[in-house]
């Protein structure tokens, strides 16, 4: 499936989008930190949650679960939310 990669991870990536898989996003973000050590804890936490300044969208809809089951055609997009005033 096509993963779009933020910017602020490109450093690991090379690129703003690359293919991976795995049957939840989960199993997704375990497959990339095998091909981009790394970038799995830039974006999932210790309690194996999404961080907070971290969000991911499944097909155009926000998911929070990293169980959500994905499939070979889905798109997911990982965005670095911005904080601060």
């Amino acid at each position: 499936m096509k993963v779009l990669i933020p910017s602020a991870l490109e450093s690991y990536t090379g690129k703003s989008e690359v293919d991976a898989e795995g049957e939840n996003l989960g199993e997704l973000f375990a497959a990339l930190d095998r091909r981009f050590p790394g970038i799995r804890f830039r974006v999932i936490d210790e309690q194996d949650r999404l961080r907070r300044h971290m969000r991911c969208f499944v097909n155009g809809e926000q998911v929070f679960d990293l169980a959500q089951p994905l499939s070979a055609h889905d798109e997911v997009i990982i965005i670095q939310a911005l904080s601060g005033g």
